[in-house]
């Protein structure tokens, strides 16, 4: 196994230039490049698995699913930019009034209807950082207290549906699950959607956001000092007013996922009804213009050409990772692990868990993914199931210090007299939600397949 070998240090090679700085695409591409031109000079690499790449790119171009990625991108970055969070968040902390830990209650709810407006985990907590912290200080919250709440209710992009990591996620899972069962000899392999995931992730998310918000219940009782009452500047807030703020997304959001989950239409043609429905709310709210639809336009290109340029740099090291064998080298690795299909799974998971310290999901979806998926789904996991738990055990790896990636987005705008400190003392009692979280996961797997099995099963 000495190509197996060779392959892992790949991975090595990998991690030390991006902590050189080197772009994430060309590094992975370059990698594999270099490993690909050393092992084919020493004989320990044949060429021929090079030649697949031209259908890989070209399967990556006509691929229905991931056109839906710069689709969403365009709805998260237009709503970003229609200043609906600003509204909704002054709107439901007017509503809840002199509450104790109120303003808390409204950045959780108000993270949970950005996640699913957007999906995008960085500019939620940067968003919600810029509106939220500062009012949360002025009003007297312990800082802990309040970055660790914004820092989690930001990454319930992760797992809240439409979420372009779960985009991602349905595509590689699809592939990855048709491949474990041709390789056990089933030549008409079901199929798993963006749309199962999609309705797989709605019961966890919802705990995730109850079990946020009982913390939060929790703090208040016993730690009134840290979030005391919203006191409001103005007039008391209205059911019309919170209405008004709130009834255009949650619009938005059912019409996305209603006619997903409803059959009514794919993940990319729901994606296109999200577009234009952010379209018109901006101009709803005389917020569209030239300019702002040309910084749409190029924010979203920017992101789109990112992930795809990943996905194509990720296709180059996954095919020279099996040149190497490496792919052998882990399903043996993994089947010989104490404890089975548990002992393996928790392996990946902590493997997964770790890499989120210094990769993006991106890059895990797309070069982690399709070496472990095919292994763990041919040993007889549920691919919904599995796709869940990675989504929020990355979730969790992005709130964790000291490199959680949320950590940084939130360090970034944060007021001076927040200490990197708080920050990661904020967290720590989200971090033990996340995993028990998990926990419940993996012990009643039911809740999150019960719902795909209702739904696309009648």
């Amino acid at each position: 196994m000495v190509e197996g070998s060779i392959a892992l240090w790949m991975f090595g090679a990998v991690f030390a230039c991006l902590l050189l700085g080197y772009p994430v695409a060309f590094t992975l591409a370059g990698t594999g490049l270099i490993f690909a031109y050393a092992g084919q000079w020493a004989g320990s690499f044949d060429p021929v698995f090079l030649h697949a790449l031209p259908n890989r790119v070209y399967g990556i171009m006509i691929n229905p699913t991931l056109m839906a990625v710069p689709l969403f991108v365009f709805m998260g970055v237009m709503l970003e930019r229609s200043r609906i969070a600003e509204d909704l968040l002054e709107s439901m902390s007017s509503l809840f009034g002199k509450l104790r830990g109120g303003l808390g209650f409204s950045v959780t709810l108000v993270g949970m209807l950005l996640a699913a407006s957007t999906g995008i985990v960085g500019a939620t907590v940067v968003t919600m950082g810029l509106l939220s912290l500062p009012t949360m200080l002025r009003r007297g919250y312990d800082p802990r207290v309040a970055t660790g709440v914004i820092c989690a209710s930001g990454t319930l992009g992760q797992i809240i549906p439409p979420s372009i990591v779960l985009v991602l996620l349905g595509d590689v899972l699809s592939s990855a699950y048709q491949q474990a069962q041709i390789s056990q000899g089933v030549y008409s392999p079901k199929t798993v959607s963006v749309g199962d995931l999609f309705a797989g992730a709605l019961i966890p998310g919802l705990i995730l956001v109850g079990l946020y918000l009982l913390y939060l219940v929790g703090v208040a009782r016993w730690r009134p000092s840290a979030m005391p009452p919203h006191q409001t500047d103005g007039a008391p807030v209205t059911l019309v007013s919170t209405l008004k703020a709130l009834m255009p997304p949650l619009l938005l959001i059912l019409a996305v996922l209603g006619s997903i989950l409803g059959g009514l239409a794919t993940p990319t043609e729901a994606a296109s009804v999200g577009a234009v429905g952010a379209m018109l709310l901006a101009a709803a709210r005389r917020q569209l213009n030239v300019t702002v639809l040309r910084e749409v336009v190029e924010s979203t290109l920017k992101v789109s050409s990112m992930v795809f340029l990943i996905l194509i740099g990720a296709s180059v090291f996954s095919l020279v990772f099996r040149g190497f064998s490496g792919d052998i080298l882990i399903e043996d690795w993994l089947t010989h692990l104490p404890g089975g299909l548990v002992g393996a799974m928790l392996a990946v998971m902590l493997v997964m868990f770790l890499l989120g310290f210094v990769l993006d999901f991106i890059e895990i979806t797309f070069v982690v993914v399709p070496i472990v998926g095919p292994i763990l789904l041919a040993m007889g996991l549920n691919p919904v199931w599995l796709g869940i738990m990675i989504a929020i055990n990355l979730q969790t790896s992005f709130l964790t210090p000291p490199f959680g990636f949320a950590l940084f987005y939130l360090r970034g705008v944060a007021p001076k007299e927040v200490s990197t400190a708080d920050i990661y003392r904020g967290v720590m009692p989200f971090i033990a939600i996340q995993l028990l979280m998990l926990g419940l996961l993996a012990l009643w797997p039911a809740l999150a397949t019960w719902l795909p099995s209702v739904v696309y099963t009648g």
